[in-house]
């Protein structure tokens, strides 16, 4: 059983978010789909299988983090979309049947891959006793996120904040459905980005996720209405960085973003 490493969110190796994907006939049962995940270690494992002709879309997709079964995952879609493309697996545009409904995922000639997923609500609530001194930071403003991603988005005064971020992750845990997303403005937009973010996951088994697609769903309207642009690029992470540009289309949002093959091998189970 053939198995990739695809960082997304890159055109470099070893920088952006890296992503399992495993191409299958068909889902094996969730125990072992789960094991893997866990043996791979990674952020996500993306499982995906091919769909009769015909049909609303052409793959099943699934992502599992080490320790459960999400139900959004922008930086492992574009990796499966990256190896479906590089490998002549699929052209043009590919459509994903998974758990937050159909998702698409078309390659550029420029080796881009563009997502359309749906858009975040974002509800401001009062920032949840003990945070603040979880992340260690002053807050700015808390907004939840929708149901499929389950995230608190806080903003923090400035870039600087964010990147100095070293939170309390076992305080975090119980602080939301999924992680925390930390952003702020991008102290120079010359430098190619318009705002940054950092994103903790320890209630799914994630410390810290380099490049989280699926949290620019609601990044992408926070910022939008703040800067005045429907087009914008966020740059995530602490010690590996990758874009996402994203596009606001009211209740959908565009992530495009690079990818690269570094691993590919056999699974041998």
């Amino acid at each position: 059983m053939r198995i990739r490493i695809v960082d997304a969110f890159t055109d470099r190796p070893f920088s952006g978010n890296p992503a399992g994907v495993l191409l299958l006939d068909s889902f094996p049962d969730d125990h072992w789909l789960q094991k893997v995940a866990a043996e791979v270690n990674l952020s996500e494992t993306a499982f995906a299988h091919p769909l009769p002709p015909g049909g609303e879309a052409d793959w099943a997709l699934r992502w599992f983090t080490p320790a459960t079964e999400v139900d959004m995952c922008g930086h492992a879609t574009l990796a499966t979309a990256h190896v479906l493309h590089t490998t002549g697996a699929a052209t043009g545009t590919v459509r994903f049947a998974a758990r937050c409904g159909i998702l698409t995922a078309t390659a550029a000639p420029d080796g881009t891959v563009t997502m359309d997923f749906p858009t975040s609500s974002l509800t401001p609530v009062p920032a949840p006793d003990g945070l603040e001194q979880a992340l260690g930071a002053e807050i700015v403003s808390v907004h939840d996120t929708a149901a499929h991603i389950g995230d608190l988005v806080v903003e923090l005064r400035d870039e600087a904040a964010v990147r100095a971020l070293t939170p309390d992750l076992a305080a975090l845990t119980d602080l939301s459905d999924r992680g925390v997303i930390a952003t702020a403005a991008a102290e120079d937009p010359d430098r190619g980005y318009d705002f940054v973010s950092r994103g903790f996951f320890p209630r799914v088994g994630i410390d810290e996720d380099p490049v989280t697609g699926s949290a620019h769903t609601a990044l992408a309207p926070f910022w939008s209405a703040r800067l005045g642009r429907d087009d914008l690029t966020g740059l995530q992470g602490g010690a590996r960085t990758g874009l996402v540009r994203t596009r606001l289309r009211g209740d959908r949002t565009l992530l495009t973003g690079h990818a690269v093959t570094v691993v590919d091998g056999e699974l041998n189970v």
